[in-house]
């Protein structure tokens, strides 16, 4: 019985020296150790074997397997780095030497935008927080008072995910998290929660001059003691003044938002038709910028504060409309363009 393994050990050397490519080598992986291959077949000959026989013969067929196993392996890592190094031989020759062409790209007008607002708030002491693009429905709806099957919902049409997890359709989807990230330092320590987190955010909008499906959002948020609506206004109107390098004219009117109360729009005078109207503002004059108002008890409770004890506000600040407004954006879908002759033309930051 040891000739049979000796045997098929040489043929299967012999046959895998002449492998070229990866389908030869599985062709041979199959021959050799597949259900019905000469390995497995070896084994079934041990029902005419002795006891003894059966204990030796049995060790010899499970050393021929393991090697076989190691040297299909080793063929198939050589010719993987076969494989490379032929690719890469296709590949053209770069002259290391020639200058790069530095005026090819810029940086989005949304990333330039972001950016801002993140460097205005961190000097006001706010932290940069990054929260995911794909949440639970409690993050993005229950822990921001507003319940399965709530109307509310309805003011977002949302995208859901076959695993019941969605889109996030606003950035205030992380804010349960940010609450409980900085509550012990809120409690033990006094030190106010003051965080800003970006983000991209979806919802199934239909598309015209100033709403898209994908966009940009900065959610913010400031909890304390005592913290009122004046502190709210206060850093709305010092951030879009750094933005713009000038005193912009805001107003506040009263919106719902399950998770502020009260609750406001923060709307800017459009710039781009400097207030008498045009697509971009809907003819009003005006553009909708910031959802913003003081956090909803329920929200902070889900939080694990004591709205009792501690207050905040929070803002939802449209990026992709901030951008727009600063570079003169007449239509919002030139954003996700992706063309970047549209897209260079807004900024000079290369």
């Amino acid at each position: 019985m040891a000739d049979k393994t000796t045997e098929v050990r040489l043929n299967f050397m012999a046959a895998l020296e002449n492998v070229q490519t990866m389908d030869e080598l599985e062709k041979i992986r199959v021959e050799y150790i597949g259900k019905k291959g000469y390995v497995t077949e070896l084994l079934k000959e041990m029902k005419n074997l002795s006891n003894e026989e059966k204990k030796t013969f049995g060790q010899a067929v499970n050393v021929l397997k393991n090697e076989v196993n190691d040297k299909i392996a080793e063929k198939r890592e050589e010719l993987k780095q076969k494989e490379i190094e032929l690719e890469n031989s296709r590949m053209p020759e770069f002259d290391i030497s020639t200058p790069a062409n530095l005026e090819r790209g810029s940086y989005h007008p949304i990333t330039l935008v972001q950016r801002q607002c993140e460097e205005i708030f961190r000097s006001m002491g706010f932290a940069v927080e990054d929260y995911s693009e794909i949440v639970t429905d409690y993050e993005c709806f229950e822990a921001l008072n507003i319940p399965k099957d709530h109307p509310a919902r309805d003011m977002q049409d949302t995208y859901y995910l076959d695993n019941g997890q969605l889109l996030k359709s606003h950035t205030s989807a992380a804010q349960n998290a940010i609450y409980k990230k900085y509550k012990d330092a809120l409690v033990n320590e006094g030190k106010p929660i003051k965080a800003i987190f970006p983000g991209r955010c979806f919802r199934n909008e239909a598309t015209d001059a100033c709403h898209e499906n994908t966009f940009f959002q900065m959610e913010g948020v400031m909890v304390d003691k005592d913290i009122s609506i004046s502190n709210l206004i206060f850093f709305m109107k010092t951030m879009l003044s750094e933005v713009f390098q000038k005193d912009i004219k805001v107003r506040l009117r009263p919106g719902f938002f399950p998770f502020v109360e009260p609750g406001f729009e923060l709307d800017i005078s459009c710039l781009i038709c400097g207030g008498e109207g045009c697509p971009s503002c809907k003819h009003s004059g005006w553009l909708e910028l910031c959802p913003c108002g003081m956090i909803h008890p329920e929200v902070l409770k889900a939080g694990g504060i004591d709205p009792d004890e501690y207050t905040g506000f929070a803002f939802g600040l449209g990026l992709t409309r901030l951008a727009m407004m600063k570079y003169g954006v007449k239509d919002i879908r030139d954003l996700n363009s992706g063309s970047l002759k549209t897209l260079s033309q807004f900024t000079d930051d290369k």
